[in-house]
């Protein structure tokens, strides 16, 4: 498993460095307070800029997107997400000097990329256990912000799932009454040995990655390899956003992963 994980770590994180440029500073996304129900099974964020010439990525972006659903809130809902958080703060409030969460094995995602909105540092080996099964305190990511003088700040984590994992069991783990894990679906990436094929655009807009074409027969069209989910499930918790469980689990970031650890998009976990 370690050797697989590896090689497919290798694959994603040379796809991701390739278009981080589109990554990074031009993607965030929020969730939507009511969801359709995408094409793969599960709930996908409206087209919040259908028909406008404004900010296009948003619209292209929102094409890539996919949450579980929501659930009706309950106490004892309320009750399970607090605990989670607890943990999680009691897990990694030792991690608030970065050099610390490094030397226990969290190690930085592309590191080549500068002025990253959001640092993801991800434990491999948590990555792999999280695939199977939930502990609060075993988050697959820490996450950091840098300010002007380039100091670290940890202001949460991420929890990841296997692909396969049901909303039942993402419901478990998180309630979803209180959290919305999310997905990334329809990429187009190109062929294999094809990486200068990354930079190509149809009308002045990117062809491949989260920002390109969202379709199969478009992907088709430009002779690219369509992945209908990326990666597995994502979670973020804003772990010191105070103690209000709508700040804590509202998850609207910069995409500035997303992450070698989930596997080879074309064949994740």
């Amino acid at each position: 498993m370690p050797r697989t994980l590896l090689k497919h770590s290798t694959v994603v994180a040379a796809l991701l460095a390739t278009v981080s440029s589109q990554l990074y500073a031009q993607h965030s996304h929020d969730h939507p307070d009511t969801a359709a129900t995408a094409s793969h099974g599960s709930h996908a964020s409206p087209d919040p800029m259908a028909g406008m010439d404004g900010d296009w990525k948003i619209a292209a972006m929102a094409k890539h997107m996919a949450h579980s659903g929501t659930r009706l809130l309950t106490v004892q809902d309320s009750i399970r997400a607090a605990y989670v958080i607890n943990e999680l703060r009691q897990a990694i409030v030792k991690y608030q000097d970065v050099k610390v969460a490094e030397a226990d094995g969290y190690k930085m995602f592309a590191p080549e990329i500068k002025n990253q909105p959001q640092y993801h540092f991800t434990k491999s080996w948590n990555a792999i256990r999280n695939q199977f099964g939930f502990d609060p305190d075993r988050p697959t990511s820490l996450l950091y912000r840098k300010d002007t003088q380039g100091d670290f700040h940890l202001i949460g984590a991420m929890y990841t799932a296997s692909k396969r994992t049901s909303e039942e069991d993402l419901n478990e783990r998180v309630p979803l009454s209180v959290a919305h894990w999310h997905r990334h679906v329809n990429w187009c990436i190109p062929p294999k040995n094809a990486k200068e094929r990354w930079s190509e655009t149809k009308n002045g807009r990117p062809i491949f990655g989260p920002l390109g074409v969202a379709t199969k027969e478009d992907c088709d069209a430009a002779n690219g390899r369509f992945i209908p989910q990326a990666f597995g499930w994502m979670l973020h918790a804003n772990t010191f956003a105070g103690n209000d469980l709508k700040s804590i689990w509202h998850d609207d970031h910069m995409m500035d992963h997303d992450h070698a650890m989930l596997g080879d998009p074309k064949n994740p976990d």
